[in-house]
């Protein structure tokens, strides 16, 4: 049909049709996934593939660790932790010049690594840093950017969801070319370039305003936020060092462990770490949940079915869809026809994180992943590129952009809403950080800059 193979049709169905309902009828994303998943079996007429796809993600261990670590994050809210890692980094950075800007990106940094979510941090940490962050001069619209464009390194960082999803993808298409505890640790290389390229990009705009450092009426006293906060340092190096420990130290654990139990730690490592940080955040947080009271801490699982379902369905229905465009082998029909179009590796670099940036404005990364995911990495490997990096680099340029880029931006939407920004002037600052973001991902793309991990 006009010379493109059907499967680009039915990516462009599927994408017409997420975009409808979404954006047109305003229906929640993980309705609209669900719906998504039908849709896409109907118009391809393969219904021996319903059943296959809609279970293989329960059968993937990637899908109980991106749950596992959804029901962590509200445990680490519920016991304070957040409120407790903020006091301590505004006793240190908020005396500085913006130091209130320096307390919402690194107090979001830390969310990220606990709790892998974009507009989720943005409500943790923005209730307490937006205010702060006005009351020294800033503007509510650089103050509302400021968090929204800190708390989106959730999307990039792990345990994202997003991130654990692109993985499976590339499993699936390059099976065994990089182990699960080895991407992670790539993933928090990614993580650092661009924290420090927002850290840039806040520097010049403190210098740009003029912006106060908090008053010290108003930071805590670093002793004080020690005494308080410092257990719950501990916890990114929970999640962390088991990860490293099965990426950099292989052979340490197979001299102990044995070639077997070394393998058995490395496919299990995803499924302890959430439990264990979740033990520890009760253990550390036990009096703001009421002590070991069971049924205050069934109360409290409860209260995540609300905030985790929707995400955990939207994933879910996420990692089915990408097994229907297995089954139907598009990627290598789609793969087949980037090829044929003859673009050179430097063309795609300029041109795919600003297609993404696009597909943002309407599709949230997880849904962009899921549809195009297999695809485009593929054809970057055939067209010369590194797949690897090109898919380490996938959650930055799809979950990051998808909460910064108007009219999806969610994170954009939660911030203005703490900060009482209107929408003219924020966009006009998030334009700014969206373009910073956008040229580090081609950078990244490029290979110039060294990645920990890959």
């Amino acid at each position: 049909m006009l010379g493109l193979p059907m499967a680009i049709w039915y990516l462009i169905f599927l994408l017409f049709f997420v975009a409808v309902l979404f954006v047109g009828f305003k229906r929640p994303i993980y309705e609209v996934m669900a719906l998504a998943f039908v849709f896409i079996v109907v118009i391809t007429g393969r219904f021996d593939l319903f059943w296959p796809s809609l279970l293989y993600p329960s059968t993937s261990s990637l899908f109980y660790a991106i749950f596992a670590f959804l029901v962590v994050a509200v445990i680490f809210d519920e016991t304070k932790v957040v409120e407790r890692i903020i006091n301590l980094i505004m006793s240190v950075v908020g005396r500085f010049r913006g130091g209130a800007g320096y307390v919402a990106l690194l107090a979001s940094t830390f969310m990220a690594s606990l709790s892998g979510s974009g507009p989720g941090n943005v409500a943790t940490t923005g209730v307490f840093t937006i205010p702060t962050m006005k009351r020294t001069g800033y503007s509510p619209a650089l103050a509302a950017t400021t968090e929204m464009s800190s708390s989106m390194l959730g999307n990039i960082i792990p345990p994202s969801g997003i991130v654990l999803l692109t993985y499976g993808i590339l499993d699936e298409l390059h099976p065994g070319s990089i182990s699960s505890s080895a991407w992670m640790m790539a993933a928090y290389g990614v993580g650092l370039w661009f924290f420090l390229q927002r850290w840039l990009t806040l520097w010049v705009f403190c210098r740009y305003y003029k912006v106060e450092p908090v008053p010290a009426r108003e930071r805590p006293r670093l002793g004080a936020s020690l005494r308080t906060g410092w257990s719950a340092l501990l916890l990114p190096l929970l999640i962390f060092l088991p990860l490293l420990l099965d990426a950099q130290m292989k052979d340490w654990l197979t001299a102990r462990l044995g070639e077997a139990g070394a393998e058995a730690y490395s496919t299990s490592v995803l499924m302890f770490t959430p439990g264990l940080a979740a033990a520890y955040a009760l253990g550390i947080g036990r009096r703001a949940v009421g002590g070991f009271d069971w049924r205050k801490i069934h109360a409290m699982f409860r209260k995540t079915i609300d905030k985790v379902v929707p995400i955990g369905v939207t994933i879910y229905m996420a990692y089915a869809i990408s097994q229907v465009f297995v089954g139907l082998e598009a990627t290598n029909a789609i793969e087949k026809w980037f090829v044929s179009l003859g673009l050179p590796v430097w063309a795609l670099i300029l041109v795919l994180p600003l297609f993404f940036m696009v597909l943002g404005m309407v599709l949230p990364g997880s849904s962009q992943i899921a549809i195009l995911g297999g695809a485009v990495i593929a054809a970057f490997g055939t067209l010369g590129g590194d797949p690897v990096l090109f898919a380490a680099l996938l959650p930055a340029m799809t979950g990051a952009l998808e909460g910064m880029t108007p009219p999806l931006a969610l994170g954009m939407y939660v911030a203005m809403g703490i900060a009482g920004s209107g929408f003219k002037e924020t966009a006009k600052l998030t334009i700014v950080w969206v373009a910073c973001h956008v040229l580090l991902s081609m950078v990244l793309l490029t290979g110039w800059l060294p990645i920990y991990g890959l």
